[in-house]
């Protein structure tokens, strides 16, 4: 919840991998928001993400939100990748930028706020999902009377 809005991510995660490459646009084809994820510990892979970030920045919405997220922050001693090199690249692409830690949880809450904050404010989206993918579960969902008891015979 973000004051009076509700935000929900549909979250699709591509992982990254070069051998996925060519399936990258039926994923951010109609996305409001995207995080393109680094390893701080691993230079290779802030390489990659800048060039994910220019076809983002080349192929998706032009209002598109974009967040680079450097992962791995629990492991600051083994840094490879200078917090304020990451930072200035951020900026000079206007793009948001944390530091976060799968592992511990850091900022990770944090960087999801700081994407709904940016996003445009509209009228609320059907529950098909970007690009009418449909493919979403509501976890939330009270299973019928009588189902879902599988395992309690």
């Amino acid at each position: 919840c973000l004051d009076d809005t509700t935000v929900k991510f549909e979250i699709w995660d591509t992982a990254g991998q070069e051998r996925y490459h060519s399936l990258a646009p039926m994923y951010y084809r109609g996305a409001q928001a995207a995080i393109v994820v680094y390893d701080i510990t691993n230079q290779e892979t802030f390489a990659r993400a800048r060039s994910w970030v220019k076809e983002l920045q080349r192929q998706a919405s032009p209002s598109i939100v974009i967040a680079l997220a450097g992962n791995k922050a629990d492991l600051a001693s083994k840094r490879m990748v200078e917090y304020e090199e990451a930072q200035a690249y951020a900026d000079d692409n206007s793009l948001l930028f944390m530091e976060t830690s799968a592992k511990t949880a850091m900022n990770v809450n944090d960087l999801f706020l700081a994407i709904a904050k940016k996003l445009p404010k509209n009228e609320p989206q059907s529950t098909s999902g970007a690009g009418g993918r449909g493919r979403g579960v509501d976890l939330h969902e009270q299973s019928p009377q009588g189902r879902g008891q599988c395992c309690s015979n």
